[in-house]
C-alpha cells in the first residue's frame, strides 16, 4: 500500500470580529502539550495568524481521517484556550487595517524584506498531500503525468471566495494570491530527475528565488520526504472532504506509477493552456466547464467522471472506491466549500460565513 500524509493550514481569528489574530505561538504551545497532539504535529507558518498541522504517515484513508479529526480538535481547543478560533478557509474573509506580523524566522523575515506586500496579503491556507514514491526518478515521471489533472483538483477544492469582506467572484482566491510568486502554478514537463534538478538549480543560481522551497509549483518533489507533494488544494471546511482529496491524489500518483511502468503515452497539455485552465478552475470551481488533461473542455461533471474512471483501479486496490465515489457524488450535489461559503453569506452575511468556517472544521 502506498502511504500518504496530509498537511493542513488554518487561520486564527478573533471570535468577535473575525479578523486574523497573531497568536500562533500561544496556540501551538498549548496544542503541543495537550493530550491530542504531539509537538511536531503542530507548526507555525509564514504569518502569526496561521497554524499548520501534519498527520503521521498513513496507510489508509481511515487513518488520515482519524488523525485530521484529532489534530483539528487539538488546535480548536488550543485556540479557544487562548481567546481565538480556528477558521478552515482558503483565504481570510476579512483583513485588518494593520498587517499581521511575520513569524520571526530568518527565512520568513527574508521573504518579508523581498516581497512585503505579497507577505502582508499571504493570509491564505492550503492543504498539501504527500504520497510516497519509490525513487526521485519515478517521482518526476509522476509529476509529468498528473499535472493535467491539477486544475480539476483546484476546482474541486475551492474554499476561498471572499476577500476583504467581498465576494471575489473566484472559487479559489487563494490560487490567485499564491500565483503572484515568481515560481508557482502547474509545473512544467521535466526531462527526468536530472532535468528537474537542473531547472531548480538554475532558478536558485539566477537569484530569482532564494532557495528550492520557493519553487511553489502546485506539485513537486518534497525535499524533506521521499514523496510527491501536491499543493494546489485549498484547506477544506470538513475533514471528510480532505480525506476524499487525499484518496484522489494517492490514486492519481498510483495510476501514474503504473502508467509509467507500462510505458503508456504521456498526455502532455501545452503549458499556456494548462495555466489558463488552472485560472479558469480557480475562477469557476465546479460551476461550469473544466479542461481535461488533453486540453479539451467539458462540463465539470463529465471531467469528474473521467477522473474517477481514470483512477478506479487504484481506488479499488486501496479499498477506497466506495468512500471516495460517495464523497465525490456529494460534492457534485452540494457544491464546493466556496459554494457553501456563498450560501452562508447570502443567508447570514459575514457573521454567517464566520460561523461556517469556524464551526465546520471538526465535523463530518
Amino acid at each position: 500500500m502506498i502511504t500518504v500524509g496530509v498537511e493542513e493550514e488554518y487561520l486564527l481569528v478573533d471570535p468577535g470580529t473575525g479578523l486574523p489574530t497573531p497568536r500562533v505561538e500561544d496556540v501551538r504551545r498549548t496544542a503541543g502539550i495537550g493530550p491530542l497532539a504531539e509537538r511536531g504535529e503542530v507548526q507555525d507558518e509564514l504569518l502569526q495568524a496561521q497554524i499548520e498541522v501534519a498527520t503521521p504517515v498513513c496507510s489508509s484513508l481511515d487513518e488520515v481521517g482519524g488523525h485530521l479529526l484529532r489534530l483539528r480538535h487539538a488546535v480548536t481547543s488550543a485556540a479557544e484556550a487562548n481567546g481565538c478560533r480556528i477558521a478552515a478557509t482558503g483565504a481570510a474573509p476579512l483583513r485588518g487595517s494593520l498587517p499581521v506580523p511575520v513569524t520571526p524566522t530568518q527565512r520568513y523575515l527574508r521573504m518579508e524584506g523581498e516581497a512585503r506586500q505579497l507577505v502582508d496579503e499571504h493570509l491564505i491556507c492550503g492543504m498539501h498531500v504527500h504520497v510516497a514514491i519509490p525513487d526521485a526518478g519515478t517521482g518526476v515521471a509522476v509529476l509529468n503525468r498528473i499535472r493535467g489533472w491539477l486544475p480539476t483538483l483546484v476546482a474541486m477544492s475551492g474554499n476561498s471566495p471572499l476577500w476583504e469582506g467581498r465576494d471575489t467572484g473566484f472559487a479559489s482566491w487563494r490560487t490567485i494570491v499564491f500565483g503572484r510568486w515568481p515560481v508557482s502554478g502547474p509545473p512544467p514537463v521535466f526531462d527526468g530527475f536530472t532535468g528537474y534538478e537542473q531547472r531548480l538549480e538554475a532558478l536558485v543560481v539566477s537569484g530569482m528565488i532564494a532557495d528550492r522551497h520557493q519553487a511553489y509549483w502546485q506539485a513537486r518533489l518534497s525535499d524533506r520526504y521521499p514523496t510527491v507533494e501536491v499543493r494546489c488544494l485549498d484547506v477544506q471546511l470538513r475533514p471528510d472532504d480532505a480525506v476524499m482529496l487525499a484518496g484522489i491524489v494517492r490514486a492519481l500518483v498510483t495510476t501514474a506509477i503504473a502508467e509509467e511502468k507500462a510505458g503508456a503515452p504521456l498526455a502532455a497539455i501545452d503549458p499556456e493552456l494548462l495555466q489558463a485552465a488552472n485560472w479558469h478552475a480557480a475562477r469557476h470551481g465546479l460551476n461550469g466547464t473544466l479542461v481535461d488533461p488533453y486540453g479539451r473542455p467539458h462540463s465539470s461533471g463529465d471531467v469528474l467522471c473521467s477522473l474517477l474512471r481514470h483512477i478506479t483501479p487504484a481506488l479499488e486496490d486501496a479499498g477506497d472506491l466506495r468512500e471516495v465515489s460517495a464523497l465525490v457524488h456529494r460534492l457534485l450535489q452540494e457544491g464546493t466549500p466556496a459554494d457553501r461559503q456563498r450560501r452562508a453569506l447570502a443567508e447570514g452575511g459575514l457573521p454567517g460565513v464566520l460561523s461556517l468556517i469556524t464551526g465546520a472544521s471538526t465535523t463530518a
